[in-house]
């Protein structure tokens, strides 16, 4: 059984395989058995992405994978899903032609197929489903649109080359659609979130009339069919995901005067979830959290606020809080206090956070209260994550924000060196697909100082080339540097992705994927930026230049500028 390992960064590996089934073996083992240090193994057609807790699990999780074996497992009963479907989808009269047959046989023949659930995709409860190895009763080979619809709504039904799927979620798309459930493919009240597990047979069944899935029994109600569409549609978006609070002590402690451009509730995420769609999100400059955190006396893992923009709180209790993060004004009734020190805010008293701004100066601050923010959790995690919609909403002006009540002291009267240093280079390691570029491109790639474009987010940096006067080696006079060009035709299988993954689109111009990353991705990644450095490029801001510097993946970087870990 042949295979290929490569290093995906400084903490995951990535492996190559001949198949699906030889795919789908691995996970099963490597899910089973986990490796040591071992975070998540995250299935896709033709990889396993392996995710580990440090560098130093990775560089022996790289070494265990060229020699691993999946182990043989004892034969077991997979668990069979029928999903009920109304075909009216826009696009069912045109894959029928496209494949030569009626709309009667396509439908026939998607409902008669044997599916299995494979591997997550790009969406919390989205699984790619294909043809089970004992059912080669038909073959499917159905090309995407050729124009992406910008909302595909949630419960539709499509296939896309070999596979079929459900969306979740309104979310973007291109697979042809055949037509819709209203069986809600995710729910974060249950015990399994995702309707499908890996492993799982799927079967789509052909409904006339609406179905009540709260009840369990079919029903031609209308109103059963708007409430089960309204459950398919929001429970995986924000307006369902609101979980159980955590049941400790609280207390209204702050009222948000001015929310900035954006105010997030964050933590250290979610991690493990890859398989049902889910990325960790999290913090994105984890190292100024956890020092906002320490500051005031908080585990690590505590909920904080991560703001652009600028933030006014009033106290509405005497609170002990800490500002970290891009390089700002912070004050108390107009006297000003560093970044990272402790400050005893007294009820009626407002704390203003003003952004310095300019190049280099960061983007994001991070506020940490004393006991820690309480808000709604998914997963165990209070993250806000903006591309899946888990989590609590975005903080608005007029929210009153709660803490949790300890009865320890907070770290008043020490200070902390505050993590972000204004660096823009960032250092990577080259793949999983830096073959797909030539050698030349690949030096081209460091040497170019790219432009963060303001059509960033926590998704990913987008990234631009420099205007004119200097080439890429910095010659005064040369052309402006053309984007990146890929060495080989064709298109890469969909594969896991993390964060710092550097795709490069068919445009040539890179983009970084950040905390709120998808789970998979289709375009070669060039090279992937080192854990110790996330928390750099999460301080980017729009118009900031950025390099990147190769390393070797058993290269140590310096131990300074490792992130903090989860106590």
């Amino acid at each position: 059984m042949s295979h290929t390992v490569s290093p995906v960064g400084t903490r995951a590996v990535i492996v190559d395989l001949p198949d699906l089934a030889t795919v789908m073996a691995w996970h099963a083992s490597l899910v089973a058995s986990p490796l040591p240090g071992q975070v998540e193994a995250i299935a896709a057609a033709r990889t396993v992405l392996v995710c580990f807790d440090a560098h130093s699990s990775a560089i022996a999780g790289l070494k265990a994978l060229r020699v691993f074996r999946p182990q043989s497992s004892a034969e077991t009963t997979p668990r069979e899903v029928t999903i009920d479907v109304i075909y009216d989808g826009e696009d069912l009269a045109d894959v029928a032609e496209l494949m030569g047959i009626s709309t009667e046989e396509l439908i026939d023949r998607h409902t008669q197929q044997k599916w299995l659930a494979a591997f997550g995709g790009f969406a919390p409860g989205f699984t790619y489903c294909v043809p089970a190895e004992d059912d080669h009763s038909y073959t499917w080979d159905v090309a995407r649109r050729s124009s992406p619809r910008t909302a595909v709504p949630a419960g539709a039904v499509g296939l896309a080359g070999q596979f079929s799927a459900v969306y979740p979620r309104t979310s973007p798309g291109g697979w042809q659609l055949l037509g819709h459930t209203t069986q809600p493919m995710w729910d974060t009240h249950a015990e399994q979130p995702a309707l499908l597990q890996p492993g799982d047979t799927v079967r789509y069944r052909q409904v006339r009339e609406s179905i009540n899935v709260e009840a369990g029994v079919d029903t031609t109600s209308n109103d059963a069919h708007a409430r089960a569409v309204k459950d398919a549609s929001t429970s995986a978006g924000v307006g369902a995901s609101q979980s159980n609070k955590p049941h400790v002590p609280v207390r209204p402690s702050l009222k948000v005067l001015d929310a900035g451009l954006q105010t997030l509730f964050q933590d250290t995420g979610r991690a493990g979830y890859g398989d049902i769609g889910v990325n960790s999100s999290g913090a994105i400059d984890r190292a100024s959290a956890w020092a906002a955190n320490d500051v005031v006396g908080n585990s690590s893992t505590a909920t904080v606020l991560e703001n652009i923009g600028g933030l006014e709180l009033e106290a509405l209790v005497d609170t002990a809080v800490c500002v970290t993060g891009a390089r700002a004004q912070v004050s108390i009734d107009r006297k000003t206090f560093e970044l990272g020190a402790p400050v005893q805010v007294k009820a009626g008293q407002t704390l203003k956070i003003e952004p310095v701004g300019g190049k280099g100066n960061g983007l994001r601050n991070y506020v940490a209260v004393r006991g820690g923010l309480i808000t709604d959790q998914v997963l165990g995690s209070s993250a806000t994550d903006i591309l899946s919609g888990l989590g609590p909403q975005s903080v608005a002006t007029g929210d009153v924000l709660k803490a949790g009540r300890r009865t320890a002291q907070a770290s008043v009267g020490t200070t902390t060196t505050n993590p972000f240093d204004g660096s823009n280079v960032l250092r990577c390691v080259a793949g999983p697909r830096a073959n797909w570029f030539s050698d030349e491109e690949l030096q081209r790639f460091t040497e170019i100082e790219w432009i963060v474009t303001g059509q960033s987010n926590r998704v990913g940096l987008r990234l631009a080339l420099p205007e004119g006067g200097d080439d890429s080696h910095g010659s005064e006079g040369s052309p402006t540097p053309t984007p990146l060009q890929r060495s080989r035709d064709g298109e890469l299988a969909s594969e896991g992705m993390v964060t710092g993954s550097i795709q490069v689109p068919p445009n040539g111009l890179p983009v970084v994927f950040m905390a709120d990353h998808p789970v998979t991705g289709g375009y070669p990644v060039i090279a992937t930026v080192v854990d110790k450095d996330l928390d750099k490029a999460g301080q980017l801001a729009p118009g900031d230049t950025v390099r990147f510097e190769l390393m070797e993946f058993d290269q140590q970087a310096q131990q300074s500028q490792q992130a903090p870990q989860p106590q």
